[in-house]
């Protein structure tokens, strides 16, 4: 099993020799765990813990040098808000094993250690009493160990207006239970709620500004974390557009939740015009109009693709041609999804709402697609 595998690599004199970091990653087993830390007297060390970052050409204390998951030779987490733990200038995992006091640790944003149990598991114990350390408070925090990614999974959704984004992620949300979230009707909704913080976006937007990412990013994840009662999966559309939304969700959200891919819809111009054109007699969306449609087609090109092309590199993204009819577009972005996607959902027929969605039965007349 992973425990009796770590601990012959943890032990095996040719690890510990190794020279190459690079090397022993590949006789390493992952690190697939996670950790929730609460409880604890020292609120900034409550939280998840993903599975350590840290550079291979960082050597510890002992002398050991990390790799990716691990630290001292055994399995490693880091904050998953992306806030490391410093010693020494140098970036050390926030939950690690020491091979000099043959301990487990918790860290505080400053590298002190808050929290502390003397112990030679292979993993840290979730059922015994840790010690509060020198730099932390009572009470010591209780431990959950995750065997599997508790983390929200998110799938970001791009491409040229009228592409039918929107139309997909309705259809998602229907048919397979994701969430939607818009960063836009965020935005607005915000506005509307009223408070401090929608005085500031309203500030912002009158001054002619645009809404810091910042904020746009925060308001994402509130509604991420809002909705993870009800689902894990969620499908952020038209985001990230450009550098900023990127440097924006990293600094705001970070390791929190997990990118999975970008769907990115494909289509031509013509087709794009067209659509919008013909939207244009119900959406009343003063932007439906080919002037407005082609320099926003412009700001999407300069901007957007540079980030689908980031995606691309990284093999992070999927690419519908959006072009085809409705059916073929959502049969393709299902199986995009079906790997995440309860099979109760997969299977469930249609519901009348994502008929009218795809063009197999007529709108109510008291209800218009917009």
């Amino acid at each position: 099993n992973l425990t009796q595998i770590t601990n012959k690599l943890c032990s095996s004199s040719i690890l510990k020799n190794m020279e190459s970091p690079s090397a022993a990653a590949e006789q390493l087993a992952p690190n697939t765990y996670y950790i929730t830390v609460s409880g604890s007297g020292t609120p900034e060390c409550d939280g998840l813990y993903v599975p350590s970052m840290a550079p291979a050409d960082v050597v510890s204390d002992s002398g050991t040098k990390s790799n990716p998951g691990y630290w001292n030779g055994r399995f490693a987490w880091d904050r998953s808000d992306g806030r490391a733990a410093l010693r020494n200038g140098k970036p050390n995992p926030s939950l690690s094993y020491s091979n000099s006091y043959k301990a487990w640790r918790i860290a505080r944003l400053d590298g002190h250690l808050a929290y502390t149990i003397v112990t030679d598991t292979d993993l840290p114990p979730t059922d015994t009493p840790w010690d509060v350390y020198r730099k932390g408070e009572a009470p010591a925090p209780t431990i959950v160990l995750h065997h599997q990614d508790p983390r929200p999974r998110v799938v970001f959704v791009l491409g040229g207006p009228g592409a039918g984004k929107g139309t997909m992620c309705e259809l998602a949300q229907q048919q397979l239970g994701w969430g939607h979230l818009s960063a836009g009707d965020l935005l607005r909704a915000e506005r509307s709620r009223g408070g401090e913080r929608a005085d500031l976006i309203n500030s912002i937007i009158v001054a002619g500004k645009i809404v810091p990412s910042e904020i746009t990013c925060g308001l994402l994840w509130t509604e991420i974390q809002r909705m993870s009662e009800t689902t894990k999966n969620f499908l952020v559309d038209g985001f990230p557009r450009n550098q900023e939304n990127v440097d924006a969700w990293e600094a705001v959200v970070g390791r929190a939740a997990s990118v999975q891919f970008m769907l990115f819809f494909e289509c031509p111009l013509p087709v794009l015009e067209e659509r919008i054109l013909g939207r244009a007699s119900y959406s009343g969306r003063k932007d439906d109009n080919v002037e407005s449609l082609r320099l926003r087609f412009n700001t999407y090109k300069n901007e957007t693709m540079p980030i689908v092309n980031l995606f691309r590199n990284k093999k992070q993204c999927i690419e519908v041609d959006s072009s085809l009819a409705r059916e073929a577009v959502y049969a393709l972005v299902k199986e995009s999804l079906s790997e995440m996607t309860d099979q109760t959902r997969l299977e469930a027929p249609l519901t009348e709402r994502s008929e009218c969605l795809l063009g197999l039965r007529a709108w109510p007349k008291k209800e218009s697609k917009s």
